[in-house]
């Protein structure tokens, strides 16, 4: 990122905050970006705050996967090793998009233009960049297999590609298969056609889903009575809050439209609860009350009838079964039933996993991820490999502020393990999600392993913010690029 874009957002910030009459130090420190010192034009506290101790340490390491992890890693790594032999292997230029925005342009709050970037203009000096993807592994022997038929060694493996997006296990979307958000969406628009299904996973569908609200708008703003429904699968997901931000925007421009009262809008999550952590659930739920959202817990999306624009799910829920005399208790029955719903507009999360090359290899699971120490983010059997990331099989965590803790964690460990030390670096399952709730607000939740708000600042972590609403859309992109990509926020 070049630094007259940084300070064009700083300018944007300074004249927001102006308007309520605080400072950009003060907005910062309300909003809990104390640790970015470096927006602030602090430059020494800065590199106190996030330059790591140089190391002499060799080794040839491999990185697989070239988006936020994977950079943000090998720019701390080169600036740390005084001689350092780094290799990422990723096959997208594109692969350092700022994919938070996807909801923002899905909502026409962005243009796909302001989330794409080439990633040769990340890659930190002296490391190199092969374009290709890795589709075999031999840890055993310390090699991959690239796409052209290559065979690379590495001394140290830092796995960081990502996910896919599963549209192919769904129900009439099987055509679709595997896709990726910054992958080619020509099968995904293809299968959805003008039906109303949208997706902001995938940058050129969150385009379109912009499109397909605007006509969903202009369907209740002509006085039809209109349906929305928005889907959260049965799989770990990148950013779950993502699903009901894409809501919350939709309600938004309905409101802004004066046709929020011929929709009806409707959540259908897999789970029984709004949110992992108690506080941000009750917060949540006296959103969707607020906004005359409606919900459906237990309800997993299994496929779509497109020409007749149906979604089915899966619905389940629990009864008493049996006695156990031995147990002196009741067993519990699972049921199913396959629910119909009908609807005008429809945003799919879609299940994700790793990609099968990496998920079904030996250094995958059999849930696919690759299992680490949830600490270390050492992979659990071989000791020269490291994962982050939304590949990563940590309790939770695929968010970019996840990556912002997990990459300094993998660069300190990695280090220790070339020298062979121990490793003391440790993940404390900090994540963060800035959960858009309307236009202008932003409900900063954050929070770890302890399933408790951990928030930055002493204010109330439930109640949306103005002020976040300028951190998510102003700061973030500026913070991603200008801080994590060179390895220093």
């Amino acid at each position: 990122m070049a630094k007259n874009e940084l300070d064009e957002a700083l300018e944007l910030v300074d004249a927001e905050v102006k308007k309520i009459g605080i400072s950009r130090r003060e907005a910062f420190k309300l909003a809990g970006l104390g640790s970015a010192a470096y927006l602030m034009g602090d430059s020494t506290k800065a590199e106190a705050a996030t330059t790591a101790q140089a190391s002499e340490a060799k080794g040839k390491i491999l990185i697989i996967g070239g988006g936020l992890a994977g950079i943000s890693t090998a720019a701390r790594l080169a600036s740390t090793l005084t001689d350092p032999d780094i290799t990422v292997i990723e096959p997208n230029p594109k692969s350092v998009s700022y994919q938070p925005g996807n909801t923002l342009i899905g909502a026409g709050l962005y243009e796909k233009a302001d989330v794409m970037y080439d990633t040769k203009d990340f890659l930190p000096a002296g490391v190199k960049m092969i374009k290709d993807k890795a589709v075999e592994f031999n840890p055993d022997a310390n090699k991959i297999v690239i796409g052209s038929g290559e065979t690379i060694s590495y001394d140290f493996l830092v796995i960081a590609a990502g996910l896919t997006l599963d549209f192919g296990s769904i129900k009439g979307l099987e055509e679709v298969g595997d896709a990726y958000t910054m992958g080619d969406a020509s099968k995904i628009l293809k299968a959805f056609g003008n039906s109303g299904i949208t997706s902001i996973y995938n940058t050129d569908t969150s385009v379109e889903t912009w499109k397909q609200m605007q006509k969903f708008i202009e369907s209740a703003k002509n006085g039809k009575k209109v349906k929305g429904i928005f889907t959260h699968p049965n799989t770990s997901i990148k950013c779950g809050g993502a699903p009901k931000k894409i809501m919350n925007l939709t309600h938004s421009r309905l409101a802004e439209a004066g046709a929020r009262d011929n929709a009806e809008l409707t959540f259908y999550p897999n789970g029984g609860s709004m949110f992992s952590v108690k506080e941000y659930h009750d917060a949540i739920l006296k959103q969707f009350e607020t906004r005359g959202f409606k919900w459906n817990y237990n309800h997993n999306l299994t496929g779509v009838d497109i020409q007749n624009k149906t979604a089915i799910f899966d619905k389940r829920w629990d009864e008493k079964g049996p006695y156990d005399e031995d147990l002196e208790e009741y067993s519990m029955i699972t049921k199913h039933q396959e629910v119909e719903v009908p609807f005008d507009f429809m945003h799919i999360t879609p299940p994700m996993k790793a990609p099968d090359e990496i998920g079904n290899s030996a250094v995958g699971s059999g849930k696919g991820w690759v299992p680490v120490n949830k600490e270390t983010l050492q992979h659990v059997k071989y000791k020269n490999i490291f994962s982050l990331g939304d590949i990563a099989a940590v309790p939770m965590g695929k968010t970019g502020g996840s990556v912002r803790k997990q990459y300094k964690v993998v660069v300190d460990n990695l280090i220790s393990a070339m020298e062979g030390k121990e490793l003391t670096a440790k993940y404390a399952g900090y994540t963060v999600c800035p959960l858009i709730t309307d236009i202008g607000k932003v409900m900063l939740a954050e929070f770890d392993w302890t399933k408790k708000p951990t928030p930055s600042f002493p204010l109330d972590p439930t109640q949306e913010r103005y002020i976040w609403w300028l951190m998510k859309v102003y700061l973030l992109k500026p913070m991603t690029q200008y801080g994590m990509l060179s390895g220093k926020a």
